[in-house]
């Protein structure tokens, strides 16, 4: 596994791997769900490119960038035994260098949702990963179902910029207790982190309503606000049901539907989500 920093390192490296090439974007202090995308990448193509890369600006002002996990030794440890090709470790300063002034704005998907929350983050998220495309040039890239909203905006970036590759969404990697993996997971105290298996059962509790007929986006996001509601540590921010592409707010589930929520435990804000009518 080559191990680089400066563009010109992996421009050159990159021109050795086999094709077809798949990419991994990450922003480190990596778990299972990261590395079920590199094995993914891994079955599917000859070579397996890795970013691991904190980006400062997807960060609101009031989100601690510098608290943000860390330990790249350890990444690069299980990214090796994973079977990752080449792992990118780019600094701000080669991402983002003095005088930088240009930025990826994909507009009305990026509004609701995690966009309304989290003001100014898609466009971090959309510029990094436009430039990580460009520096890697994949055939592929990876990421995870968990951050929903983010996977459909890369998705309408890649038609709409003519990215030539194709953008492979992975299911959701969940701890024994069904909470999904999360980087985040590790600021819960055990109190908080027993409490918040109430994300997965109020999302069960919607798909069996949906799965016995309920069609009606409202009541199947009652639904899931009373589950939440009767854990006394979780602080539900917002719960949608939305079209799995456009994200636009449905009033019946006609085919299929993206239920999501974001709920805070303390200072920690978790995000979950299932697909209705897979």
């Amino acid at each position: 596994m080559i191990v680089v920093t400066a563009i010109t390192e992996l421009t050159s490296h990159r021109k050795a791997l086999p094709s077809p090439v798949g990419l991994v974007p990450t922003m480190g202090y990596l778990h299972e769900g990261h590395l079920s995308l590199v094995r993914q990448a891994r079955e599917e193509c000859a070579s397996v490119a890795v970013s691991i890369f904190v980006n400062p600006t997807q960060f609101g002002p009031s989100e601690d960038l510098a608290a943000y996990p860390r330990d790249l030794p350890r990444d690069l440890a299980l990214l090796e035994e994973t079977g990752a090709d080449l792992v990118w470790t780019p600094t701000p300063e080669i991402m983002y260098p003095p005088g930088y002034q240009t930025w990826v704005d994909v507009e009305e998907i990026t509004q609701p949702l995690e966009g309304a929350m989290r003001p100014g983050h898609f466009r971090g998220v959309t510029t990094v990963v436009a430039k990580l495309f460009n520096a890697v040039q994949p055939d592929r890239a990876y990421f995870g179902q968990k951050d929903a909203q983010q996977a459909a905006v890369i998705r309408q970036m890649v038609r709409d910029l003519n990215f030539p590759l194709e953008v492979v969404i992975c299911p959701i990697v969940r701890e024994p207790d069904d909470l999904a993996m999360s980087s985040r997971n590790v600021y819960l105290n055990p109190q908080q982190r027993a409490a918040a298996g109430v994300i997965y059962r109020s999302l069960c509790a919607a798909k069996e309503a949906f799965l016995a007929g309920e069609r009606d986006a409202a009541k199947l996001k009652r639904i899931i606000e009373a589950v939440l509601a009767s854990e006394p540590l979780a602080r539900t921010q917002y719960v949608s049901c939305a079209d799995p592409t456009t994200l636009v707010e449905l009033e019946s589930v006609e085919d299929k539907a993206l239920l999501s929520m974001a709920v805070y435990f303390g200072k920690t804000r978790l995000i979950d989500n299932m697909i209705l009518g897979e």
